[in-house]
């Protein structure tokens, strides 16, 4: 089994905030998605083309606008096409249909601006529907004046010209209505009609010929119109959908944001009160702790029964115990609400681990565990916390030799770094740490299976402490673990915090010089 490498980075802790008013934090993102669905229905049953009545207003906008802009074109259209009919009917004839078409598809345009200028809260799709269909048919019917150029003149090639005129002014009807496929087939039919019906009773081969291809294109353009329809639809769908997803996306960040905030106050609330309930309990229990040491040392004289000397010593190691978790819960709590200060200065790792192997002797020949310790030597100092560094050699001993069964052995290590800072490594070959339980270990009060089983339990406050307390000192806290071969835990400082040698002052008769 691999080794198991856990590196925690250090957490900037933020500062307090105002506590806010809960509530359920998916309730807008329910709310919202309820709304909507009531709305699609509403918005369904009241469409012309069974989507969204939006929808229908932006088809509709799309088809004025294409309208508009081709209100100059397509006079221009019908001129060239009233000069080129001009060369097989009479002058007059030619340009009273040219006017004629210019003046209904004149009318079709003021529709379309009245249409622009009204606001979207004002639009009512099946009025301006009928108000555009009904526009287009006399429009369409304007264009079918077409096949009364026959009866003006009797030239065979006229059958021709006006297919071909037909044909033009049913593609340019057809691309700017494209998005209203009703204005389209009002405005193409008529024409389509006539001219169709008029090639087909002259009976030659050509002119069936002529009038099946302007039913064909017909339905081309039809068909054309239904598609481009279709695809504004499916267009205005995503778009919708993507405006949606951006609202339910910006409901879920307010969402985590609260229950972040809340979650944050809930913390420092938990962390103010545990700091306070801490002291208020440290009060009392110093006095026990006291008053069972003087009756533990019979300081006022033998006890009668003997056996209150020894419960006596059982309070006074039971109130130590309970004080030591006690602090360890003050200096978590002050650690998250940001209160924990650190008392720096210069301080050698040297002389913590030596004081601190001194003080867990007795405890580890106790348990029958060998304690080694391995140092570098010229190691310089570093600039930090005696206390709380003390506090992280000390917790980091206390779980190697809670942990590791007799005959044991742990190795504490002082040496430089990698990247030119200094490591504490406390390093012991228990049974070790299973791989989904690093991340307990690491969090508060959180415990393995072993600590579970085992009958001196703790707090599981030992190690979430020291790795805040590296987190103060811009360091770092490494767990290294493998099962049936034991644990190492090395906490290292940064390389700004070794404070290097000072370079030798050299005096001179004359001057003074700095090397």
């Amino acid at each position: 089994m691999d080794c198991i490498v856990f590196v925690s980075t250090p957490v900037s802790l933020e500062p307090e905030s105002p506590f806010v008013v809960s509530r359920p934090p998916h309730e807008p993102g329910v709310r919202r998605r309820s709304q909507r669905t009531v709305f699609d229905a509403r918005q369904k049953l009241t469409s012309t083309t069974g989507t969204r009545t939006s929808y229908d207003y932006e088809l509709l906008r799309e088809y004025a606008a294409s309208r508009i802009s081709s209100a100059l074109a397509m006079p221009a259209l019908l001129m060239v096409l009233g000069t080129f009919a001009s060369f097989w009917v009479p002058f007059y004839v030619a340009f009273s249909w040219a006017g004629l078409v210019i003046a209904t598809n004149f009318g079709v345009v003021l529709v379309c601006r009245r249409f622009i200028k009204v606001e979207q809260k004002k639009f009512v799709a099946s009025n301006w529907t009928a108000s555009f269909v009904a526009a287009e048919t006399i429009y369409g019917i304007s264009w079918a004046t077409l096949a009364l150029f026959n009866l003006a003149s009797g030239d065979a090639e006229l059958h021709v010209v006006v297919f071909a005129m037909m044909l033009f002014g049913v593609a340019a009807n057809a691309l700017t209505s494209r998005t209203f496929p009703v204005a389209t087939l009002m405005s193409t039919l008529p024409a389509t009609l006539t001219v169709g019906i008029n090639l087909a009773v002259t009976g030659s081969t050509l002119s069936i010929a002529l009038a099946a291809i302007a039913g064909g294109a017909q339905f081309f353009f039809l068909y054309l119109s239904r598609q481009t329809q279709n695809i504004e639809l499916a267009s205005f769908a995503l778009q919708s959908e993507k405006d949606a997803l951006i609202l339910d996306l910006e409901d879920a960040r307010q969402s985590s944001d609260l229950a972040r905030n809340e979650a944050e106050q809930a913390n420092i609330a938990k962390s103010r009160f545990l700091a306070t309930m801490s002291h208020e309990l440290r009060t009392p229990l110093n006095a026990i702790i006291g008053f069972s040491e003087v009756l533990k040392s019979e300081l006022l004289g033998p006890h009668a029964i003997p056996q209150y000397k020894e419960y006596a010593g059982d309070i006074h190691s039971s109130g130590q115990h309970l004080l030591n978790l006690i602090n360890e819960l003050l200096d978590l709590s002050r650690i998250e609400a940001g209160k924990y200060v650190l008392n720096e200065e210069v301080i050698s790792l040297r002389n913590i681990a030596d004081d601190s192997l001194r003080m867990m002797q007795i405890r580890a020949s106790t348990k029958g565990v060998e304690l080694l310790v391995e140092i570098e030597d010229d190691l310089p100092k570093i600039w930090g916390d005696e206390r709380s560094i003390r506090q992280v050699v000390l917790n980091l001993l206390t779980n190697a030799i809670k942990f590791t069964p007799q005959g044991g052995q742990i190795l504490l290590t002082i040496a430089q770094s990698a990247d030119g800072g200094q490591l504490i490594s406390v390093k012991d070959n228990g049974p070790g740490i299973p791989e989904d339980e690093i991340a307990t270990v690491l969090s508060s009060f959180g415990q393995g299976s072993l600590a579970q089983k085992t009958a001196e339990q703790g707090a599981g406050l030992g190690l979430p402490i020291v790795q805040k307390i590296m987190e103060l000192h811009q360091g770092r806290f490494d767990l290294y673990s493998k099962l049936r071969f034991g644990t190492e835990a090395i906490a290292t400082f940064p390389r700004a915090r070794v404070m290097g040698a000072l370079a030798p002052v050299v005096e001179d008769p004359d001057k003074l010089q700095i090397f």
